[in-house]
C-alpha cells in the first residue's frame, strides 16, 4: 500500500473506494489500484503529479470510465478521477469554458439553456469533456465539423511533472495533448466552440447490402448535402443510413430498398429455414427498435428532433448495450471505406453469431500534428472513414480471448487496408508500431519521456516503459 506523508492530498486506500474502479465500461480489464485521488481542481493534480515523479509512482486517470480496452484501469499506483472537476465555467456565445470532468450531457444541458449547442461530440453524452479530447470523438456530423478535438481551441493543462499551464490552438504543446491519448498531460479545463441551437429533422434509409448504403453516404458526404449522417447495421442484413437536416430535408439521390422489397428479402431468406427463424425474430425485433427510437414524441416537435444529442446517444447505444463492450474500430481512407467494412463483416461472422456495424465519415482540417498517430489515418483526402464493430451479445458469455482474438481479427484487417485503430489500449498496444512504424511511435515516446521523465502519467497504455523497451 502506499504511504504518502509530504503529499497534501488525502490518497484513498480503503478497499470499497478501490474496488469501485476495479474495471472499464468494456469490463474485459480488470485491476485494483493501491489508492485513489478524487481531484476538485488543477492544483490537487499538479500536487500529485509532483509526488508522483519525486517517488515514481504511476499514476492513470479517469473521467467518465468509458474506455473498452482497459485504459483507464490500473493494478498499480494511483487512480486519479476527474469527475469531481465539472462545469461550465463562462461562456460568452461562441466558446464555453468548461471543466475536464464535465459530460457532454452536462455541456449540452447548460448550453441548451442559453439557445446553444456543441459542435461536435461523442455519441456517448456520459463521456467526459477532457476524456474525450484526448482520443478525438467522432459524432454524426462529424463529416462536416471534425471531431470533438477539432472544436477545442484552448486548454488547460497539468504536465506529468505538475506545473499547470494553459495550451492554444495551434501550440505545439496544444498539438501533442490533443488526441494524445492522455501521455503529454492531463487536461483539467477546455475552450471548446459552441453555436446557435437547431433541431434537426432525421430520416433513415434501409438497403439490401453495406456497400450501395456506404456509397451513397460518401456522395452525400462529398457534395454536402446532409448535417448528419451516419451506417447502422444489424449483421450485413438490415442496413440502415441515417440521415439528419437541419434545415427542410432535401430530396436525395439514393439506391435504398423499399420497405416491401425488405421484407420480401428477409422471409426469402429465413421463412424456408426454421432453424434460422430465431435470427429473423432477432432481427426484426431490433430494426423495431430503430424508428420509434427516431420518432419518440419526447423528443418531437413538429416532427423535428428537439434534442438531437439525447436522441443518438441513446439510439446507437442502445445497440451495443450489454454486460460487456467490445468494440473494434478502424479508421481508413475512402478507397477502402467499403472493402473493409465488407472484410471485417467476415471476421465478425467467424466469431459471433449477432453484429453491428457502426460507419460514419469524418473532416479533416489540413494536416495538423495531432492527427500524425491518431485515429486519422495518412491521406490526402478531406475525410477519413471509420468502421466500428461490435458484437451483440445477446445475453452470451464467451472467453475473454475470444473477445480480443475477435479484435485481433479486426486489426489485422487494418492492417492489410492501410487503415489505423480509434484507440490504443494497452490489449492493442502490440499493433501501434505494426501500424504507424517505428520511425513515428519513437518520435512520440522521445515527446512523451521529455515530458514524463518517470514515466508516471497513463503509463503502459501506448508506449512501452523505459525499463521494458527492447
Amino acid at each position: 500500500m502506499l504511504a504518502n506523508p509530504d503529499l497534501p492530498i488525502p490518497l484513498r486506500t480503503e478497499p470499497a473506494v478501490r474496488l469501485a474502479y476495479r474495471t472499464d465500461a468494456g469490463q474485459i480489464v480488470e485491476g485494483v489500484p493501491d489508492a485513489v485521488v478524487h481531484a476538485s481542481a488543477p492544483e490537487t493534480v499538479a500536487a500529485l503529479l509532483q509526488w508522483a515523479q519525486r517517488e515514481r509512482v504511476p499514476v492513470t486517470c479517469r473521467g467518465g470510465g468509458l474506455t473498452t480496452e482497459g485504459e483507464s484501469v490500473t493494478r498499480r499506483g494511483v487512480l486519479l478521477d476527474l469527475k469531481g472537476m465539472n462545469g461550465v465555467l463562462e461562456c460568452d456565445g461562441g466558446t464555453a469554458w468548461v471543466q475536464a470532468g464535465t459530460t457532454w450531457y452536462q455541456l449540452a444541458e447548460a448550453l441548451r439553456a442559453r439557445s446553444l449547442d456543441y459542435i461536435s461530440a461523442p455519441l456517448n453524452l456520459l463521456s467526459s469533456v477532457g476524456g474525450t479530447l484526448g482520443v478525438g470523438g467522432i459524432d454524426l456530423n462529424s463529416h462536416r465539423h471534425g471531431c470533438s478535438a477539432d472544436q477545442c481551441v484552448e486548454v488547460e493543462v497539468v504536465t506529468p511533472t505538475g506545473e499547470i499551464t494553459r495550451a492554444r490552438e495551434g501550440d505545439d504543446y496544444f498539438e501533442r495533448v490533443m488526441l494524445g491519448y492522455g501521455q503529454f498531460g492531463v487536461i483539467t479545463k477546455a475552450r471548446m466552440r459552441a453555436r446557435r441551437y437547431r433541431p434537426m429533422t432525421v430520416r433513415n434509409f434501409l438497403y439490401a447490402d453495406v456497400a450501395p448504403a456506404i456509397e451513397d453516404m460518401m456522395r452525400l458526404v462529398e457534395s454536402d448535402a446532409v448535417d448528419a449522417c451516419c451506417v447502422i447495421t444489424l449483421r450485413d442484413e438490415v442496413v440502415a443510413l441515417v440521415v439528419g437536416d437541419e434545415d427542410v430535408p432535401k430530396p436525395l439521390d439514393l439506391r435504398y430498398t423499399t420497405d416491401a422489397r425488405f421484407y420480401a428479402r428477409l422471409g426469402a431468406r429465413y421463412l424456408p429455414v426454421p432453424s434460422r427463424w430465431r435470427d429473423l425474430a432477432f432481427l426484426l425485433r431490433r430494426r423495431k427498435q430503430l424508428r420509434p427510437a427516431l420518432r419518440n414524441p419526447l423528443f418531437l416537435r413538429d416532427g423535428r428532433i428537439e434534442d438531437r444529442a439525447i436522441v443518438f446517444s441513446r439510439l446507437i447505444w442502445s445497440y451495443w448495450g450489454d454486460r460487456k463492450i467490445v468494440l473494434a474500430d478502424l479508421a481508413v481512407t475512402k478507397a477502402n471505406f467499403v472493402a473493409t467494412a465488407k472484410a471485417g463483416i467476415e471476421v465478425c461472422k467467424r466469431f459471433l453469431p449477432y453484429f453491428t456495424l457502426y460507419c460514419v465519415m469524418v473532416r479533416k482540417f489540413g494536416d495538423r500534428p495531432r492527427y500524425e498517430m491518431s485515429a486519422i489515418p495518412a491521406t490526402k483526402d478531406d475525410h477519413v472513414c471509420g468502421v466500428e464493430f461490435s458484437p451483440l451479445l445477446e445475453g452470451r458469455e464467451y472467453p475473454d480471448a475470444h473477445y480480443q482474438a475477435f479484435k485481433n481479427a479486426i486489426y489485422d484487417v487494418g492492417l492489410r487496408f492501410g487503415g489505423t485503430c480509434y484507440r490504443f489500449g494497452g490489449a492493442m498496444k502490440p499493433y501501434v508500431r505494426r501500424i504507424f512504424g517505428d520511425a513515428v511511435v519513437d518520435r512520440h515516446r522521445g515527446y512523451k519521456l521529455a515530458l514524463d521523465p518517470a514515466f508516471v502519467l497513463n503509463p503502459g497504455v501506448v508506449f512501452d516503459p523505459p525499463e521494458t523497451r527492447a
